[in-house]
């Protein structure tokens, strides 16, 4: 009986501790999106930029200064972003330890890497002692990244893979909102605030170290590292029975194709039948950063002072836009199963180039080196941030990170992943490190740079993107056979002369 034919046995039902044990692993996402929310708003905050920015500062309060320029300063931006240069080369060597020590053990080394960053950050007294702990929670989310979405797609039901995978990206969603919100406080508590919203980073680091310390490690993991018997008993808590034998030899058979598969990585980027899975998950995480997310969540203070708007004012902004982003996240969950992956995918890029293009128009028409926006476009603008956020909350967020998880068969699934988290980090690291060049030499004109991408993007999605709702992940293969431009390179390999039947199906 082959896999696909099996998943129709599957038994088993959503048991409190599954959802339990998927809560506190998805806690890792909180770590990356506290980041990504905290990093904007510290350094937006004077008392930060006149201990390690002084130039920064200077440039901020000089009345002649262009407004799109005043951030534009190399270290500042390397504060930001060198934290995804050390997560890119760490999530490689997670890759390994995932592997071979488990998605467990690599959640523990996540945790404990970012409470070592967020205790150097926060107490820093000079640039380097600030960098290497930036260095070091780079580690943490590297590895956060890569043992995350696995543990929480092997330890899911079939049934509910989708919305609990979606789980690591509202986690991420509500750790930015957190970030937000703590700066909006500490901004007030001079003259240490700052060391209080990098500090706070320890707590969800403690919280996901300690889940690691007590959560199973999941069934694949168990088995493919030869623990059959404690596998099928962690197999059968989550499940919540005994009558697991379908799911459990699918496991042992994935696991047995994975550690025949001497080289993963060589397979996917040499076989021609794997090269729709390595494009998308090339494009996908890539695309992801590339609809200028990144920039407005990073930067959303220093973007908002940029344009005029007070200090408070541009951490409240920017605190709106987090819970606008963890309410589109929600839809998302509830959405993503009924409605689809293209669908959502689509109209989130339409609503998100038309946000692009009216923030333009507005900077284009009514800001620039000497005037600030006056309170009416102020609201317009923010409101247009706010509601691209929301599409691409409900959108690129989680399913930048959904698909390719979806599409990869287990013996590819932890390299697939490493392939999306190093892609996903190289291009956050990029965009990080020239947003506030490119913001000062493109001024306006970078809102229709970014929505540029988001309308090839979109296009991709249309022409080259199959749907995968409710494909079982054993059956994802048939997808590419069918897909008019896919079908070239997998119906080939696939498919082998058959003296009855004419073609036959190779799995």
């Amino acid at each position: 009986m082959e896999a696909r034919e099996r998943t129709e046995l599957y038994q088993g039902k959503v048991t409190p501790y599954v959802v339990i044990t998927c809560i506190v692993g998805a806690i890792g996402g909180s770590l990356f999106g506290y980041d990504v929310g905290i990093s904007g708003g510290v350094t937006s905050m004077d008392e930060f930029l006149r201990k390690f920015f002084d130039t920064v500062y200077i440039n901020k309060n000089r009345a002649e200064e262009n407004n799109y320029c005043k951030y534009n300063n190399q270290g500042l931006s390397a504060f930001t972003s060198l934290l995804y240069l050390s997560g890119l080369a760490s999530s490689l060597v997670a890759s390994t330890i995932t592997k071979n020590s488990g998605r467990r053990t690599s959640i523990i080394c996540g945790g404990v890497s970012f409470l070592i960053g967020a205790a150097l950050t926060a107490l820093s007294i000079n640039l380097t002692m600030l960098l290497f702990g930036r260095i070091m929670l780079g580690v943490g989310i590297g590895f956060g990244n890569q043992a995350v979405p696995l543990y929480l797609s092997e330890m899911a039901p079939t049934h509910m893979r989708g919305g609990l995978n979606m789980l690591f990206q509202l986690f991420t969603t509500t750790g930015i909102l957190t970030a937000n919100l703590v700066n909006f406080g500490t901004n007030k508590i001079h003259p240490w605030g700052w060391r209080l919203s990098l500090g706070l980073a320890a707590v969800p680091a403690f919280l996901m170290t300690i889940g690691g310390i007590f959560l199973p490690d999941t069934p694949n993991s168990l088995i493919e590292r030869g623990f059959e018997s404690k596998g099928r008993k962690v197999l059968e808590k989550i499940r919540g029975t005994r009558n697991v034998d379908a799911e459990f030899e699918d496991i042992v058979e994935a696991s047995s194709a994975e550690n025949a598969s001497h080289s993963p990585f060589q397979e996917i980027l040499t076989r021609k039948r794997n090269r729709p899975l390595l494009v998308i998950a090339v494009l996908m995480p890539l695309f992801q950063i590339m609809t200028g997310i990144n920039s407005i969540l990073f930067y959303a203070p220093v973007l908002f002072q940029s344009m005029g708007f007070g200090g408070n004012a541009s951490l409240y902004s920017s605190a709106l836009t987090g819970a606008v982003l963890v309410l589109s996240t929600f839809f998302s969950m509830g959405a993503v199963d009924r409605l689809g992956r293209r669908v959502l995918l689509i109209s989130g890029g339409v609503v998100m180039i038309a946000c692009q293009v009216t923030t333009a128009i507005i900077l284009g028409l009514k800001f620039g080196d000497d005037k600030e926006l006056s309170k009416g476009y102020s609201i317009i603008v923010v409101a247009t941030i706010c509601l691209f956020v929301a599409a691409f909350g409900w959108s690129w967020g989680p399913l930048g990170w959904t698909v390719p998880s979806e599409i990869f068969p287990l013996k590819f699934r932890s390299a697939g992943q490493s392939i999306t988290v190093a892609v996903n980090l190289l291009f956050t690291f990029i965009i990080a490190q020239t947003f506030l060049s490119m913001l000062c030499a493109f001024k306006f004109g970078i809102f229709l740079f970014f929505s540029g991408w988001i309308a090839i993007m979109t296009a991709f999605v249309y022409f080259l993107l199959p749907e995968t709702k409710g494909v079982h992940l054993e059956e994802m293969v048939f997808l590419w056979q069918r897909h008019w431009f896919w079908k070239r390179m997998t119906l080939p390999e696939f498919q082998e002369p058959d003296a009855e039947n004419g073609a036959r199906e190779i799995i």
